[in-house]
């Protein structure tokens, strides 16, 4: 098999040369092309159609941010951002990873920085998820399609319906609860495919909102530039949040994702309503100071309160806590009630703050209805700790379907494991969460 095919973006010749040469030491990866600028790129994406994409955020003439955009309304291909550490490139990033880059990594301080190295590694892993991800995505497309194209064609009455293997099989579709290979069969069974992410499962009771970059297009579409709310405007909407705040809760939502996870925490947490009786936490793998960003642009978006977690903070319903960067969190309580304490223990599977420690520590707290959610990500973090979870009496175990996902890994861990109650697709996550809450 040819090589796979990476443009190369940077305003920086030298630093096109040190990513270049960190790509090549890959056999598996060939340099196509580069370009200077934003403008440049979205004519080299054109012409080289690549396979994967490294884009440089700060550029003239166009930054990354904008030539991102036009890339995924005109040739949609996997993105990784090369991001700084300003606060500014923070914010940047992730704009960028809510409006469809596939991931990101930092850019290495100088010439003869020591974590070059580990920068290396760090694109060349992204890189082979990213294009693994695109042609299998690609796959399914082809045989949604040409399924699609035959069924159109066929006479009705000629046409087949995936048949049902048994009475409990075709329950657990209807609930959207499905093994692996049961879903790859019901996917590939269904044309098109879009549609089928899109209708409403399980008997929610609140419709499916679409997938948008908060503007007003859905994902997949032309991609809508959110307009920045005033200072002041801001500032009204945190004081009307915090109004709403109660520190008597019963429930609490616990949420963990990588890959993928700031787009689709967008969705999920600006589709939750402001009235929810729960304190949500969520651990998303980033590094420091990425995860106040995330924070600040959720919270942005939401009719809930989005905070990155400090020690010891009171949990309230109505506010999510972000686990910052380089920090586990946990669940603790004491005679005041409920609060987060974040500790910098070892990584667990290769992360800090990782998606099992906060499950873990949720374990303990059976007095409350708790309600677990695993989305997209590599690896199987969480899986451990919601299994954990659920053997404690955990109401809600909740995977988000591969249909949706950037990546399945997490997901298909947790489901492997035999404790996920719930399989859907994001757009119904949030509605499945406010039944949950609702009913408990």
């Amino acid at each position: 098999m040819a090589p796979y095919r990476v443009l190369v973006v940077d305003d920086s010749p030298f630093m096109r040369k040190i990513f270049s040469d960190l790509i090549v030491q890959d056999p598996q990866f060939t340099i196509v092309a580069t370009a200077c600028n934003g403008i440049e790129a979205i004519e080299a994406v054109k012409k080289w159609k690549p396979d994967a994409v490294t884009l440089d955020l700060e550029m003239p003439e166009l930054n990354g941010l904008d030539a991102l955009q036009r890339i995924m309304i005109e040739q949609p291909t996997p993105v990784i951002m090369l991001s700084g550490i300003s606060e500014e490139n923070t914010r940047e990033t992730i704009k960028a990873l809510q409006l469809g880059a596939f991931d990101f990594i930092r850019k290495p301080m100088g010439a003869f920085s020591n974590d070059i190295v580990r920068v290396g590694e760090l694109l060349l892993e992204k890189l082979r998820i990213a294009v693994l991800t695109k042609r299998y995505s690609t796959a399914v497309m082809d045989t949604d399609k040409k399924k699609a194209s035959i069924n159109r064609d066929m006479p009705e009455q000629s046409r087949v319906a995936q048949p049902v293997k048994s009475a409990e099989e075709g329950n657990n579709r209807k609930r959207g609860l499905l093994q692996p290979e049961q879903q790859a069969e019901a996917r590939d069974a269904s044309a098109p495919a879009l549609e089928k992410k899109t209708k409403p499962t399980g008997g929610l009771r609140n419709p499916v909102k679409p997938l948008t970059d908060g503007g007003s297009r859905p994902y997949g579409s032309a991609p809508g530039i959110p307009i920045a709310p005033v200072a002041a405007a801001l500032e009204e909407n945190k004081e009307r949040k915090r109004f709403r705040h109660t520190d008597g809760f019963d429930q609490l939502i616990a949420i963990g994702t990588s890959t993928g996870g700031p787009r689709a925490l967008h969705e999920v947490i600006t589709s939750l309503p402001a009235q929810l009786a729960a304190p949500v936490l969520i651990v998303q793998h980033m590094p420091p100071k990425f995860t106040k960003s995330l924070a600040q642009r959720l919270d942005s978006f939401s009719e809930l309160e989005v905070v990155e977690a400090s020690q010891g903070d009171r949990l309230k319903a109505g506010v999510v806590y972000i686990a910052p960067g380089g920090h586990h969190m946990e669940l603790a309580k004491d005679q005041s009630g409920y609060y987060v304490q974040l500790t910098q223990k070892p990584p667990r599977n290769g992360h800090r703050p990782s998606v099992d420690v906060l499950f873990e520590s949720l374990t303990p707290f059976d007095e409350l209805k708790r309600h677990a959610v695993i989305m997209t990500g590599m690896g199987s973090d969480g899986a451990k700790g919601m299994k954990a979870l659920v053997d404690s009496g955990a109401e809600s175990a909740i995977a988000e379907s591969e249909q949706t996902c950037v990546v399945y890994g997490m997901p298909r861990s947790a489901i492997e494991t035999g404790c996920v109650k719930t399989v859907l697709p994001l757009q119904q996550i949030a509605a499945e969460l406010q039944h949950a809450v609702l009913k408990g």
